[in-house]
């Protein structure tokens, strides 16, 4: 599929089949055996990205793209960031801005869009959590380019790493009705991302951070940092 295709799929299941259970996946709510793993996992990712930025981000513009509920938008704003949070689903921006404390609204601008607009400005960071899984080598690379490009330090994002475990997931995956399954994850070998990057003119180098898997969430960290 073709970015754009891509983006419009993904825009579809989060906003439509999936926005309730991501609601309740990032709440306290009670879920299944399953999507605690999930949630878990999340949490540790969540946890690995903000560590490799400053603990201390006043002063700092920071792009959370794909924000979805606003679990790292919130986390980011505690620190002190002005943070732009953006994604491609309105239902979860809405969830997003209800949940952001009082105190951290005036440090927040919500959009829903595209996490790619230029008109977003310039960033000192930016993160990506998962919001890169669905699409392909080269449209991550020319994400990553155009992103990079516009951030004078710290890119930290994520892709699906091609795993056994993974791979087989997915298959399993697909034997769910079709109404039910969600956006195709893509994964990615690191060193093949690299070379795609190189290709796309990318600026900075690129890091393989720590991969977190925990039962059905496999997520691979990565940073682009000059």
């Amino acid at each position: 599929m073709s970015y754009e295709a891509t983006r419009s799929r993904v825009e579809t299941y989060f906003d439509t089949t999936a926005t309730r259970t991501w609601e309740r996946l990032t709440s306290d709510a009670p879920v299944s055996r399953i999507r605690e793993t999930v949630r878990r996992g999340r949490d540790a990712m969540r946890a690995q990205i903000l560590s490799r930025l400053p603990g201390d981000l006043r002063g700092a513009r920071v792009l959370d793209a794909g924000c979805g509920t606003g679990q790292m938008t919130a986390e980011l704003a505690a620190r002190g960031a002005e943070v732009v949070a953006v994604d491609i689903s309105p239902a979860l921006v809405g969830i997003a801005r209800d949940r952001l404390p009082i105190d951290l609204r005036g440090q927040v601008h919500f959009t829903s869009g595209d996490m790619l607009d230029p008109t977003l400005g310039r960033f000192d960071h930016v993160t990506a959590m998962d919001s890169l899984i669905y699409y392909a080598e080269s449209d991550i690379a020319q994400a990553l380019q155009g992103l990079a490009r516009r951030t004078e330090g710290r890119l930290v994002f994520t892709v699906a790493p091609r795993t056994p475990l993974l791979m087989a997931m997915w298959r399993m995956g697909q034997l769910f009705p079709r109404a039910d399954r969600s956006p195709v994850m893509v994964p990615h070998v690191p060193a093949r991302l690299s070379r795609a990057l190189g290709r796309a003119g990318a600026p900075g180098r690129l890091a393989v951070l720590e991969r977190v898997s925990v039962g059905f969430y496999i997520s691979q960290a990565m940073e682009l940092a000059s």
